[in-house]
């Protein structure tokens, strides 16, 4: 049996192609056929985890299990009570998985999580959100197909974009209109020839043309050099340009099934200071921290009074924010600097953007300081990029 990772290749594109027309008939017509979505739903499933990476596939199955347990078992205990303890306990064990596939490498020298599957920290995303939406009151009935179907929609599966439960069900449960799924066609079609564009084009040419003589020759000066910029300009488009792809591959075909999943980017580096890019750059996850971590950590810090000041609530806030998003992302020096550096950027542009709006009068604003701040942006961005990269791990530790 093979497998296939999502949109790596021309024949998974055929593939596609080919089960997404039925769907697409269906949805001029105006119907949805929710079996054949589903069966559809579990091919690219077994698709994406099955072959050689069956192990995944295993996984897989066993996660499902368990966060599905957690969220029903939640949902059934919140009707008659609401103790934090519980809630707390819930979402920890709802993380569970995820933290020990990102501890296991560290204990194992670096070897592969035999636990992990692709996609895991996304769909642990979703199981949080419903858990902590469920405490909030906001997710009034929990459904196991509906559930399923949510946990488990292929096209996102692996990378995201991060849905909404309430967002979703309410696009899946409807039919779009013509004239709507029209609009939604166009865009998707859109979405998916950009996407091509911008990955197997551009992200192509940075990092597989590029990327990997710049390096050779940034390492071979063993030091501080301008072929250590020019890494990082490198690095950062192939950066942007591979997962912005993958992004707009995964929303134009949503968007082809009916469901109008959010996008990702939205031009980060034209943004004219580090608050601005996060609301640009990788949104639904940017959104996702700031929604389930950050504000619930002020809410509590003020609810408790552990702080008076706004601005100190808001800077721990900030540091926490992006020591866990640089955890999350693995547990190695870089990539916890990177968060740290990205939560000092944050608190900076703050006092920054606090002095600028007591002194509006004496500080300039026009096209040339505009254009500034987005040249200053993009460049603090990319630095960070670099940080994030391994990069300084190669050059200064690894011999």
């Amino acid at each position: 049996m093979i497998s296939m990772q999502p949109y790596q290749n021309p024949t998974y594109f055929l593939y596609l192609t080919v089960a997404l027309l039925p769907i697409m008939i269906g949805l001029l017509r105006g119907k949805r056929y929710r079996l054949y979505e589903t069966v559809i739903s579990l091919a690219f499933l077994v698709l994406t985890f099955g072959g050689n990476v069956w192990i995944q596939g295993v996984s897989l199955i066993g996660y499902i299990i368990y966060e599905v347990a957690l969220i029903f078992g939640y949902f059934h205990y919140r009707q008659k009570k609401n103790a934090s303890g519980v809630f707390y306990l819930l979402v920890f064990l709802a993380i569970v998985p995820l933290a020990i596939v990102k501890l296991e490498p560290v204990f194992q020298l670096g070897k592969i999580s035999l636990f992990g599957f692709l996609g895991i920290s996304y769909l642990t995303f979703k199981a949080v959100q419903m858990i902590m939406e469920i405490r909030d009151g906001a997710i009034k009935q929990v459904n196991l197909m509906l559930t399923l179907q949510f946990l488990l929609f292929f096209p996102t599966i692996s990378s995201g974009p991060i849905d909404r439960y309430r967002r979703f069900i309410k696009d899946y449960t409807q039919v779009p209109d013509q004239d709507k799924y029209l609009t939604m066609l166009g865009k998707a079609v859109h979405y998916i020839f950009l996407g091509f564009l911008y990955k197997f084009a551009l992200a192509y040419f940075f990092g597989t043309v590029m990327l990997p003589k710049i390096q050779m020759i940034a390492l071979a000066h063993h030091g501080l050099s301008w072929w250590v910029v020019a890494y990082m300009y490198c690095y950062s488009m192939d950066l942007f340009f591979d997962f912005a792809g993958y992004s707009l591959f995964a929303v134009g075909t949503s968007y082809i099934m009916g469901i109008e999943t959010p996008v990702n980017f939205n031009k980060p580096f034209i943004s004219k200071n580090i608050k601005e890019f996060w609301n640009r750059w990788h949104m639904t996850l940017s959104f996702w921290f700031r929604d389930y971590i950050y504000m619930r950590l002020v809410f509590l810090m003020m609810k408790k009074r552990w702080v008076k000041s706004r601005v100190t609530m808001a800077n721990i806030g900030y540091i926490t924010l992006f020591l866990i998003m640089g955890i999350w992302h693995g547990l190695t020096w870089y990539y916890i600097v990177y968060g740290i550096f990205h939560a000092c950027a944050i608190i900076i542009n703050d006092m920054w953007l606090r002095f600028k709006k007591k002194h509006r009068q004496a500080i300039p604003h026009n096209k040339f300081t505009e254009m500034f701040a987005i040249f200053l942006t993009f460049n603090l961005v990319c630095f960070s990029f670099l940080i994030f990269s391994g990069f300084f791990d190669k050059l200064y530790f690894m011999h």
